[in-house]
């Protein structure tokens, strides 16, 4: 009995993130979450120095506690500092993420120190660390930080590259054939992959490895994701626990300049009248599709706040020119009070809650379809990139999204007039607008729900996933 009870004792947590922007912040209240459920257990969140330095850490008892790994960048021909992929252009994105495999020898050491019984909690680019598991007698888990369709039909696509295949501009995916792609649907980098490339190489790679774990973690609710959970469960042969909406806690009220600006401009608005712009804090689009999307804008009539960056291509260190505008744009929307441009950073989450935002206009990455949803705020979609075409899939599935563009090569067309139609069927007092805005509302009490008592559905998966671990991890 004494050994069957050491054997369910509260293991030692390592969490590791991968080397992304958006991915630091989901781990991070991952670990907060655990300190709630299992109070003294011990967390260890793993990353490099860099990264650790710039992180503020939710309170908790015992502390959670940090572990640098080496990282040189510039060993793998990369600029020095770059230890995030926010600091690095698209096409040195694989050189990333090779270079990222670098860290296995010292994440490896940090892990057989650990005399306690071990619990790996890694990012899905982080697969290699199953291997590290079984090495070393600890339970392994992925946590996706994204949605479960939109993860489960990427893995898909880099599998089987199902558009080199195809004759036309639409495929199936030969896993999940009920899923339809269209060519345009399908990032730069896997347009161009032939299946000896290396971006291929790496994320069947990832994949491959990513079998080998004990479970899934998806920050994702089960009421909005059923069918893509039902996908992950067979893409990786083990149960999938959705534990979401995971998201970084809303950034406190600012004293800035800047932030009084916004909230004033705001509270001046009726209720929904606001569209909230924003492409992420690593993506843009094209200087023509730039200029097209302002004047949909102003011919839309509707106010709007836009969170802008340079066009695609341009360094963000440079600032934003106005030249990158249509002539006038600017002075003439802001003397009517019908727009805002905010360059370079806003408060999102606290934009998003505040009662005059009315939509978001969005590149549908998961943390902003996700705060977006939560806050009850339908989705005018534009992905660009990386998984986003496919949550964007999603959300208009679900009824809360309207896709007004796709993607930001030269080749992706969009017009003035597609954009503000697009915006007077979301936020006008059209049917459609508001069978959106009530989908939105329905969505975000189920959101709600997931986490309110022990009971909600995410409380509840966590829960079952840390027995799964309590009753399975060896004592080492």
């Amino acid at each position: 009995m004494a050994a069957e009870e050491a054997g369910r004792q509260h293991p030692h947590v390592v969490l590791f993130p991968f080397l992304a922007r958006g991915h630091v912040p989901a781990f991070l209240r991952l670990a907060g979450l655990l300190h709630e459920r299992r109070p003294g257990i011990a967390v260890t969140l793993v990353s490099t120095a860099r990264i650790l330095d710039s992180i503020s850490l939710p309170p908790t008892n015992p502390p959670i506690r940090l572990q640098a790994l080496p990282f040189a960048p510039a060993d793998h021909g990369l600029p020095p500092g770059t230890d995030c992929l926010a600091d690095l252009h698209v096409h040195q994105f694989i050189t990333f993420f090779q270079a990222s495999e670098s860290l296995r020898p010292a994440f490896e050491g940090f892990v057989s120190g650990i005399r306690s019984p071990v619990c790996i909690v890694a990012d899905a680019f982080f697969g290699w660390t199953a291997d590290v598991a079984r090495a070393h007698r600890a339970f392994h888990a992925v946590f996706l930080t994204g949605g479960a369709f939109g993860f489960a039909v990427f893995f898909s696509v880099w599998e089987h590259l199902p558009h080199t295949l195809a004759a036309g501009d639409e495929f199936p995916l030969p896993d999940f054939p009920s899923v339809v792609l269209h060519r345009t649907q399908i990032p730069r980098y896997m347009l161009a992959a032939t299946g000896s490339d290396p971006w291929t190489a790496f994320f069947r790679r990832v994949i491959s490895l990513c079998r080998k774990t004990d479970a899934v973690l998806v920050n994702t609710v089960q009421e909005l994701e059923s069918s893509g959970l039902d996908m992950l469960r067979r893409t990786f042969g083990v149960q999938p626990w959705p534990i979401g909406p995971i998201l970084a806690a809303p950034t406190t009220p600012s004293a800035s300049q800047d932030d009084a600006i916004i909230f004033r401009w705001l509270d001046a608005h009726p209720p929904r009248s606001v569209l909230y712009i924003s492409f992420g804090s690593q993506n843009s689009i094209n200087a023509d599709q730039m200029t097209e999307l302002a004047l949909g804008l102003e011919a839309s009539g509707r106010p709007f706040l836009w969170v802008l960056r340079p066009p695609l291509g341009l360094d963000a260190k440079d600032g934003f020119k106005p030249e990158w505008l249509p002539a006038g744009f600017e002075e003439r929307t802001a003397g009517a009070n019908r727009g805002l441009l905010v360059r370079g950073w806003a408060p999102q989450v606290r934009i998003l809650a505040h009662p005059s935002t009315g939509a978001f206009m969005s590149h549908c990455g998961w943390n902003s379809i996700l705060e977006s949803l939560c806050h009850g705020v339908p989705v005018i979609g534009w992905p660009l990139g990386a998984e986003q075409f496919f949550n964007a899939m999603l959300v208009v599935e679900r009824g809360v999204c309207v896709e007004v563009a796709r993607g930001n090569m030269e080749s992706s067309v969009v017009a003035m007039g597609a954009v503000a139609d697009a915006v007077g069927t979301v936020m006008g007092e059209t049917e459609k607008g508001g069978q959106m805005r009530r989908k939105a509302e329905v969505i975000a009490r189920a959101m709600a729900a997931a986490w309110e008592g022990p009971r909600g559905s995410s409380a509840v998966s966590l829960e079952g996933f840390l027995g799964c671990v309590e009753t399975s991890v060896p004592v080492r």
